[in-house]
């Protein structure tokens, strides 16, 4: 199975009565649907799009250690995880509940080489040079210490690794960035201060080497080795 079928994969699963996080992050429900549009400017196609970016640096034959933090509902990652029997998948969130989710998905799918453990994104709970890859979707954004999740996350990759994700990015899209600004910020669920693709890049390529960043709409996907 591709990357693109293991993500469309993961949409199909999610069907339509899923939460609303899920339809969300899968434009897959009709209020996932209306808030990607009406906030992101997506439609089902950008965002299989940028899900299919941001996981571009996980292999499709993996085997090593990989850390996903957060790991959310892993509405997304879980597909990708099932195709990966050979990788030792660790999966962190801060969120119990959140994890909880992404435990009763990964048991539903079978999935038996997966490591859950609650912790903070600023303070890893790993030792240095841990994994050799890195992935975290839709998060910094949301971080309220940043600086600490770059250095931490850099921390916990081993040299020649792969650091690979995606999250908001500023001025991208007009109309997401006054979403963002006027409700998100206000009501907490997003973090100033935020990335633009320009200085996304200028960080990686600071920290990283074989930096890649693209954008769909306000979200920037980026692949980068230490």
């Amino acid at each position: 199975m591709t990357r693109k079928e293991q993500i469309r994969s993961a949409y199909k699963l999610t069907g339509g009565h899923a939460g609303f996080y899920d339809g969300m992050m899968t434009c897959s429900t009709l209020p996932g649907k209306a808030i990607c549009r009406l906030v992101w400017n997506m439609d089902r196609e950008k965002n299989l799009r940028y899900v299919e970016q941001a996981l571009s640096g996980v292999p499709e034959d993996f085997s090593g250690r990989l850390l996903e933090v957060p790991v959310g509902t892993g509405v997304l990652t879980m597909p990708v995880y099932r195709e990966l029997p050979k990788a030792d998948v660790t999966c962190l969130d801060y969120s119990a509940a959140m994890m909880a989710a992404a435990r009763r998905r990964a048991e539903a799918a079978g999935i038996t080489n997966i490591t859950f453990c609650q912790g903070d994104v600023g303070a890893l709970p790993f030792a240095d040079e841990s994994f050799d890859l890195v992935l975290s979707l839709n998060s910094f954004h949301a971080f309220p210490d940043k600086e600490a999740a770059w250095r931490e996350t850099y921390r916990v990759l081993k040299p020649g690794g792969v650091f690979c994700g995606c999250f908001y990015i500023r001025g991208g899209c007009a109309r997401t960035d006054w979403f963002i600004r006027h409700l998100y910020v206000r009501k907490g669920f997003f973090t100033p201060p935020f990335e633009t693709e320009n200085s996304l890049r200028e960080r990686l390529q600071g920290m990283y080497r074989q930096v890649d960043v693209t954008g769909v709409e306000g979200i920037g996907c980026f692949r980068c080795r230490k």
